[in-house]
């Protein structure tokens, strides 16, 4: 029942678009039926074209989000918990950093680093980044100023504080942040591969469109939707695991 609930508008558009191609209030020549796109789908994986497109766009896509995790969050976490005076330098800097237009920052990249995979792999990363940085400190920055007093009477040293402290405080925070960035890696990325690539779901979909292959198209954007709920979905599986017990050292460190 729950299920039904959630995913209900889901399954009432699918059908009424099914039902609008079939009656004919849609052209079907540009919005081909629901059931069409499926088959398109299972045509393009017998035929072996889908699979490595969606096996080039998924590496580069969490390539670039891991890197962005890798930067933004041991950096938010820092500046916002204890490096206030960098964080007063670097402040207006990473606020203009931050509002540079990814799409023509791409084109920058590419005459500096070529049509290969990095430029792709930067440009996601670039975009992940700052969600990441930025819910990191705003985590790091709201952790009570007690509990860090209490771990340094204790002889806390700084990467243990953040450990033991701030980690499991600005924990919900930054995954926030995290889940955020994922879903711009996805979108990012199917943009760079529109611009600049020989493989992925954003090159699958523009040449389909060059070829007017519509339901080749409507099949791309479908399995890029799914590939974006399934990624969510993971990754807030993993983060609700993984909050539960940052939560229960915090507490426990509360406690004492």
């Amino acid at each position: 029942m729950k299920f039904c609930r959630k995913y209900f508008c889901v399954l009432a558009f699918l059908l009424l678009w099914e039902a609008l191609t079939r009656l004919g209030f849609l052209d079907a020549l540009f919005f081909p039926p629901f059931s069409v796109v499926i088959e398109s789908i299972i045509h393009l994986f017998k035929i072996g074209t889908l699979g490595p497109h969606i096996s080039a766009s998924l590496s580069r896509a969490l390539s670039g989000f891991a890197l962005a995790t890798i930067v933004g969050v041991p950096l938010g976490l820092l500046l916002g918990g204890f490096y206030k005076s960098l964080n007063d330098v670097l402040e207006l800097p990473l606020e203009v950093f931050s509002q540079i237009n990814p799409f023509l920052l791409f084109h920058i990249l590419i005459l500096f680093m070529g049509l290969g995979e990095s430029p792709k792999i930067a440009i996601v990363a670039w975009t992940c980044l700052w969600p990441t940085l930025f819910s990191s400190f705003n985590g790091a920055a709201q952790v009570n100023p007690g509990l860090i007093k209490s771990g340094r009477a204790f002889g806390l040293r700084r990467l243990a504080l953040i450990r033991k402290i701030v980690w499991p405080a600005a924990a919900p925070t930054v995954f926030t942040g995290i889940r955020l960035s994922l879903g711009y890696s996805l979108f990012m990325l199917i943009a760079a591969e529109m611009m600049g690539a020989s493989s992925g779901l954003g090159f699958l979909v523009i040449r389909s469109q060059e070829a007017f292959q519509l339901d080749r198209v409507y099949a791309s954007v479908v399995v890029i939707a799914f590939l974006g709920l399934i990624l969510d979905g993971l990754l807030f599986i993993l983060g609700r695991k993984f909050l539960s017990l940052s939560l229960e050292n915090y507490l426990n460190v509360v406690i004492e």
